[in-house]
């Protein structure tokens, strides 16, 4: 996989909004009278493999680095944002936390909560990177994070459940999806599952429909102006609500939650209860986490997200994002040279196989074995773009409006006028 792709909407400017956030320091990288130093780090990984590559990480840097200790802290995923928020405004931020770019980053970048890490990634690092997951850490011609690991979307699916049902062939057009789902609905089986309980699945199935409506200039014009004015953000919630009439979802999705558990969507698709999900590449982790036997799904696959007639989107192109890891700005030296070492081709091989998804180095990714990635990577690296997901481009306050608008309406509790007009307001309010 070539690492060429720049991440739409990804490099934003650093005046954007604050989120009303405090500009006070905190406290970072304790160190003592002995030169020794503690450091706190914040992941997103609570259970099985990612939890345990993190601790094994931080103990081999420990080895290497006798007199630094990082204390890992492990918060589910849902709660990150809100956690590092709360952080940001008390001044007590970790010294090294996950970061999905974006506006998100700049938000906190614009706080002074983020160290400029320009210069402090190892040259040989960066260059089996190559510049394109760098992209998404960019805040004003700056670098304020560390990818970790790129996470395309699209539709993730069992072949089994597929073959149950006759479906012989992928999806590739919106109408085609709409059959597949009315053949595994004859043969009794759950056609998608959603978990909207958290939103951002839900708002996924937007993303790619304005993915598919909106042209590349458009949706990469939300990194410096959140403007919906455009007809085509209107004409994406408008096919996406004729998508939701045809009763696609699983039942009870309004309180699904997307990877918590047996019951959650992924947990759906991991068990066969359902045929499908609308997901980034970290999705193949999760389901393998939560399958009866805790390993990966055998019959796991992935397709492209369908093309819809009419759009100006260009056919191909991507939605998704890239996680990583920043520094907060009071952080000791050691941070940056922790996130240099996980980044190297030995850690991340081995985050790519404990994670089941594709990492950042490109040196990595022959460690990336699991077949539904495979067709995942080929169709990035054809993709002749990659937007970045529209909440994470947006920053929180205007993307949290988008995500929890995008609810409403499938829930039966809003338009797709409504939506427009309501992510309108949240980003006239900043």
């Amino acid at each position: 996989m070539k690492a060429r792709k720049a991440w739409a909407a990804a490099a934003a400017v650093a005046a954007l909004g604050t989120l009303g956030l405090t500009a006070c320091s905190g406290g970072s990288g304790d160190a003592d009278d002995g030169g020794k130093v503690t450091m706190t780090m914040w992941h997103n990984s609570t259970t099985g493999d990612g939890k345990q590559y993190w601790d094994d990480a931080a103990a081999a840097f420990h080895k290497e680095n006798p007199d630094v200790t990082i204390k890992v802290t492990s918060i589910q995923n849902e709660d990150m944002d809100g956690k590092l928020q709360t952080a940001v405004n008390s001044g007590d931020m970790p010294d090294i936390f996950m970061a999905r770019g974006g506006a998100k980053l700049a938000d906190i970048v614009s706080a002074g909560k983020v160290k400029d890490l320009s210069g402090k990634i190892d040259p040989d690092v960066k260059k089996s990177f190559g510049d394109a997951p760098f992209s998404a850490f960019t805040v004003d011609g700056k670098q304020y994070g560390m990818p970790s690991a790129v996470l395309p979307g699209g539709m993730f699916y069992s072949q089994d459940l597929f073959e149950q049902a006759g479906i012989t062939e992928n999806p590739t057009t919106i109408d085609d999806l709409g059959e597949a789902v009315a053949k595994l609905k004859a043969a009794g089986i759950s056609p998608i599952a959603l978990g909207a309980k958290d939103a951002w699945p839900a708002a996924h199935w937007y993303y790619f429909f304005a993915l598919r409506s909106c042209g590349q200039d458009v949706i990469e014009n939300l990194a410096t102006e959140a403007d919906f004015s455009d007809e085509c953000w209107l004409t994406a919630a408008e096919n996406l609500d004729d998508f939701a009439q045809i009763e696609p979802f699983n039942k009870g999705f309004l309180t699904t939650s997307a990877q918590q558990g047996a019951n959650s969507s992924a947990g759906l698709v991991a068990n066969h209860k359902a045929a499908m999900e609308l997901m980034g590449a970290w999705d193949v982790g999760v389901i393998a986490s939560l399958t009866p036997d805790q390993k990966p799904l055998p019959d796991l696959n992935w397709f492209p997200f369908p093309e819809v007639d009419g759009g100006d989107g260009e056919p191909g192109a991507m939605m998704g994002g890239v996680d990583g890891y920043s520094c907060s700005n009071d952080s000791p030296a050691a941070c940056e040279e922790f996130l240099n070492f996980v980044s190297s081709k030995e850690w991340q091989e081995k985050y790519a196989v404990a994670f089941q998804t594709i990492p950042a180095n490109q040196d990595a990714v022959g460690a990336v074995t699991d077949p539904s990635l495979k067709p995942l990577m080929e169709a990035y690296q054809e993709a002749p773009y990659v937007s970045l997901w529209l909440d994470t481009a947006l920053g929180q306050n205007v993307g949290n409006a988008l995500n929890t608008s995008v609810v409403e309406m499938l829930a039966g509790q809003g338009s797709p006028e409504k939506l427009i007009e309501t992510v309108s307001a949240a980003a006239a309010r900043g």
